[in-house]
């Protein structure tokens, strides 16, 4: 007996999971043709070619190019449309904002950076929203394209906001974000939804849809940079923790440092001390090393790692590094021996610029160290990754819009 319309089973139900599955193949594989979308659908080429016929009515999909290197005639190609929807991506530390917008099919269109400094603790949330509608708008801007045209935005912060409170916790270093009008404020001054997220959450979310995470539903993902944060993907979800604290690992009390009290106040604990960018040069200068650059410690730390992973196995330089993955390794124990996660991602521009041979360190130090054995990347989304990862997530959100309301 046929159900009503809209229940499962009926032809229309069948047309929508049909129409998105379709959708799906063309932004994984790009131009397909009818009779390859029907291959990998299973649908026979004249319901492809209804289905085709219905995304094209829709704005979803356009006619372009055919196939060539073949006997005969080219088959059209048809591809997600681009302009069907955009989304875009913040990037939110102390002194910079990074933004970027996309497409609909992922593509990067526009990028503006805007520096922020001179931030006041204590300052209303009115130049923060400023700040985010100002960076936002050089995005738009540079894409070519009117606030307006954007469906969704992701801001990625440090810390995390409390969903009890409102209140930006774990990032002390933010000022402004503290607030707590801000997420009103924001709400109030963007035409569009927007989202909030840790911004080594979203780093984590780009390793998984486009990096060395994907495939894999348990891992967790360390990040060295400004600061030392994981994120931790269970059962292929982010796990956020009841505050939104989860993964907030620089504030671990760990061997080899001295216990750090009121970690809050300090914006910091033992794992960040022991390990975090700060330490790299403080270890070098032990160790004898000279000509230590100058800059920021994100920075230094990365060329020190850099060049201790290029250097001669009973060098300085070398032992710097083999010290330095004890100390990694050592707040990892930790976590894998809580969580037993599949995989271990190594991200930030400290502990990639290691590259494999800090990698092959760190994971022997942790098999000394902890009963799970989880294998250890380095992450591959280097690029901006929390944008990355912001797009991604407005990305998934805009597409089941746009898919679901278009048909």
């Amino acid at each position: 007996m046929a159900g009503t319309a809209g229940t499962p089973g009926t032809p229309r139900v069948l047309r929508a999971m049909n129409d998105r599955a379709a959708l799906d193949l063309l932004l994984e594989h790009g131009p397909l043709s009818r009779t390859r979308i029907g291959k990998l659908t299973g649908l026979s080429k004249p319901t492809a070619s209804q289905l085709l016929a219905r995304l094209e009515a829709a704005g979803l999909v356009l006619a372009t190019g055919t196939t060539e290197g073949r006997p005969g005639p080219g088959a059209q190609l048809y591809e997600v449309d681009p302009a069907a929807a955009y989304a875009a991506g913040l990037d939110v530390t102390p002194g910079l904002i990074r933004a970027a917008v996309a497409d609909i099919t992922g593509r990067t269109v526009g990028r503006y950076e805007l520096a922020t400094p001179g931030r006041r603790a204590g300052a209303g949330a009115g130049p923060v929203v400023q700040q985010v509608t100002d960076a936002l708008d050089g995005a738009v801007k540079a894409a070519g394209l009117a606030r307006a045209d954007v469906h969704r935005l992701v801001i990625g912060t440090p810390g995390a906001f409390d969903p009890g409170t409102g209140r930006l916790r774990y990032a002390s270093h933010l000022p402004g974000w503290h607030s707590p009008t801000v997420l009103d404020e924001l709400a109030a001054a963007l035409p569009m939804p927007f989202e909030y997220e840790n911004d080594v959450n979203l780093v984590a979310l780009a390793e998984q849809r486009l990096g060395a995470a994907r495939g894999h539903t348990d891992f967790v993902l360390l990040w060295n940079q400004e600061g030392l944060g994981a994120a931790l993907v269970l059962g292929g979800r982010l796990h956020r923790g009841w505050t939104g604290g989860a993964g907030e690992v620089g504030f671990l009390p760990v061997p080899g440092t001295p216990l750090v009290r009121q970690v809050t106040r300090a914006n910091g604990g033992g794992y960040q001390e022991l390990a975090g960018a700060q330490a790299v040069p403080g270890l070098a200068r032990e160790l004898g090393i000279t000509g230590i650059p100058q800059g920021p410690y994100p920075e230094v730390a990365a060329a020190l790692v850099e060049r201790a992973a290029a250097a001669p196995d009973d060098g300085a330089h070398r032992r710097l590094l083999k010290t330095y993955a004890t100390r990694l390794a050592t707040g990892l124990a930790s976590l894998v021996s809580v969580l037993d996660p599949e995989l271990v991602v190594l991200s930030g521009t400290v502990l990639t610029s290691g590259g494999e041979v800090l990698r092959a360190l760190v994971q022997a130090e942790l098999e000394e160290l902890a009963a799970p054995r989880p294998r250890l990347v380095v992450g591959y989304v280097r690029e901006h990754p929390v944008v990355r990862g912001a797009l991604e997530s407005a990305l998934a959100a805009t597409r089941d819009e746009v898919f679901d309301t278009a048909r």
